[in-house]
């Protein structure tokens, strides 16, 4: 232990520069006199360190005395603090490790690749967890491409603090709508990047594969002061994860296919499925729970599952004949609209192909 806080003390120097021995005692969790006494070992070993007394005193290294990592370029240590990010570390108990480490990396980078390293820390962000509501996946437009831009138009925006023109496609819409914005930063959630800025002063996220187009303008950014983009990222995380949900919907789904349709449905589920016969699957009622295929109710287990808009019901169509929609109503009739306009794209087809 001792040896890892003398580094530390080292590491900590070269990039503070003068640290009260307090500060020290504080940040490496021991008594001021441990630090005396770590700071004569070094001293003993031929590190050119110092201590100066008074007010304005503390510990420090003699000028020129500096360990440094060599070969690395500032792109590398861009994205070796970009990889630093929350949620798997402290998932693991290791969020105390990881400062630890990166402050080592950033006392032994060279100077000129500390500013880039540390905004990069600032500027993007990867979340690596699945949204706890599902939001709206759409991400194509009426011709079903993809509408995307070019990443490093986004990621210059960011680091350059300039303000962003954009044309974007919301869910649901066919056209684009054209905003400027003040870009805080961008974030990787589970695989899909957004961009995080401010239009008019308040927070709003934009999954960059529904920019359509993005322009830099020569205005400098107007971010509200004091805020990073993780304190905005939380805030619309969670704006998007506690929307309440205007559908509820009740389905049943072939007990072979459950364990597919748990890990795909994920945040739109409301509880865990619902098996065996006290459900209400098979009982032959007519009133859409029943089973029509005549097997036992064991076969199928009940979904709860909620939605913000009534379309999104039809995620569930994927899942075939294997799934039915029990309730409401509206939500069937959706499936059922839906179902007939898959089966006339084929019934063409269907229609030409020779009898067996």
């Amino acid at each position: 232990m001792k040896s890892s806080r003398l580094l530390s003390i080292v590491l900590l120097l070269q990039t503070r520069g003068r640290v009260p021995a307090a500060e020290l005692a504080e940040r490496l969790e021991v008594s001021t006199r441990t630090v005396y006494r770590d700071i004569e070992a070094l001293s003993a070993a031929g590190v050119p360190v110092y201590a100066e007394r008074g007010r304005h005193g503390g510990i420090a290294l003699l000028p020129g005395f500096r360990t440094d990592v060599t070969g690395m370029t500032t792109d590398e240590a861009r994205a070796l603090f970009i990889l630093a990010a929350q949620g798997a570390h402290s998932a693991l108990g290791l969020d105390d490790a990881l400062r630890s480490a990166l402050q080592k990396v950033m006392a032994a980078l060279p100077a000129p690749h500390r500013p880039a390293a540390e905004l990069a820390g600032r500027r993007i962000l990867v979340d690596p967890d699945k949204w706890a509501t599902r939001p709206s996946s759409a991400a194509t437009g009426p011709t079903g491409r993809r509408a995307t831009v070019d990443l490093d138009v986004l990621h210059t925006a960011v680091f350059t603090d300039l303000r962003l023109r954009i044309r974007y496609r919301h869910s649901g819409e066919t056209r684009l709508r054209t905003y400027t914005v003040d870009p805080y930063g961008l974030v990787a959630k589970a695989g899909t990047w957004y961009l995080v800025a401010d239009r008019r002063g308040r927070p709003q996220l934009f999954r960059a594969d529904r920019v359509a187009s993005a322009t830099l303008t020569e205005v400098p950014v107007r971010r509200r002061a004091g805020v990073e983009l993780a304190e905005v990222w939380q805030l619309l995380r969670r704006q998007v994860e506690h929307r309440p949900a205007e559908v509820r919907v009740t389905a049943r789904i072939r007990r072979e296919r459950l364990d597919l349709a748990v890990r795909i449905l994920g945040g739109a589920l409301t509880g865990p499925p619902r098996t065996g016969d006290d459900d209400g699957a098979g009982d032959g009622d007519g009133s859409g729970g029943g089973v029509r295929d005549g097997s036992g109710g064991g076969d199928w287990a009940t979904l709860d599952l909620a939605y913000p808009v009534l379309p999104a019901v039809r995620q569930l169509l994927q899942f075939g004949d294997s799934l039915e929609v029990l309730a409401p109503p509206e939500a069937r009739r959706v499936m059922a609209e839906a179902a007939a306009a898959v089966t006339a794209v084929y019934a063409a087809d269907a229609a030409d192909a020779p009898s067996p």
